[in-house]
């Protein structure tokens, strides 16, 4: 039941502007089936043949031609009845379709398939209106509607000789791909200017030229080195040591240091001149 209702190409309209490609896809599926006799006059299938052509064209109908050919059960009655009514259809299409092919040029397309598609749609239209259009047609067509400023391109391609129109567009589509590509690599970065590093390349570049360490320029040089090890930097100046080694500093510190503890702790018992209190420090 799923193979009855599904279509293998889509079904007449009411109106017949499709009746060019239905007709088409109705003859490729009947013969493809063994049924094409039962459309054509001056044969004699069988009967079995005759229902099953007429079951294949009465599904690809729409709902309103269907009740319209309810009493006709003969395949190629049905067949020439459609052809009759719809037939016209070619002088319908046909001038439309000239029109466009006097129109189409190559220059009005952004790319070469849209112009590629927009060939074959109107050359498909053509032959089923009965008009050839051959291969030196359609090469002449494109060669003709090269924009001005492709004219030394175009006499290029006229002199490579093509003898099909797959050839040329081959060649045109090829040569397109090309030049996207040489414009995509011109607008990554200004010429002459370098590749951009990576955004977190955080390598820091080693310098080669040899550093001399502290230790290494010290030793043996400075003043505190050799005979004056009694004496220590501080400063911008030195600072003589005792012998055991300790800093004029240092005891200056640690007689600063005994004053505070004699003195501070009585301080702070001492009433502040200011608030009276004897919390904290007295201030003098």
């Amino acid at each position: 039941m799923s193979k009855i209702n599904n279509l293998e190409y889509a079904s007449l309209n009411l109106s017949g502007d499709n009746y060019l490609q239905w007709e088409l896809d109705t003859k490729i599926l009947l013969r493809s089936r063994n049924l094409g006799d039962t459309i054509t006059e001056g044969t004699e299938p069988s009967d079995k043949d005759n229902y099953k052509a007429l079951v294949v064209i009465r599904h690809h109908l729409a709902e309103g031609l269907k009740d319209q050919y309810l009493t006709i059960e003969n395949p190629l009655e049905l067949w020439t009845e459609l052809k009759t009514r719809f037939n016209h259809q070619k002088t319908v299409i046909l001038p439309k379709a000239l029109y466009d092919w006097r129109n189409l040029r190559i220059q009005d397309y952004k790319s070469v398939e849209e112009y590629n598609s927009a060939l074959f749609k109107i050359v498909s239209k053509l032959k089923l209106c009965g008009e050839t259009i051959t291969d030196a047609d359609m090469l002449e067509k494109t060669f003709s509607t090269f924009h001005t400023s492709n004219v030394v391109l175009q006499q290029q391609y006229r002199e490579k000789g093509f003898s099909t129109y797959a050839a040329l567009i081959s060649c045109l589509l090829l040569a397109e791909q090309n030049n996207e590509l040489v414009m995509m690599n011109s607008e990554l970065r200004p010429p002459g200017a370098k590749t951009l590093p990576e955004a977190h390349a955080a390598v820091e570049p080693k310098d080669e030229t040899p550093r001399e360490s502290y230790h290494g320029r010290m030793k043996g040089r400075g003043r505190w080195q050799g005979r004056n090890r009694g004496f220590q930097p501080r400063g911008h100046g030195f600072q003589p040591r005792d012998h055991l080694g300790r800093s004029r500093g240092h005891q200056a510190n640690r007689g600063y240091k005994s004053d505070f503890k004699t003195h501070g702790s009585s301080s702070t018992k001492s009433a502040c001149y200011r608030c009276g209190m004897t919390n904290h420090w007295a201030n003098k």
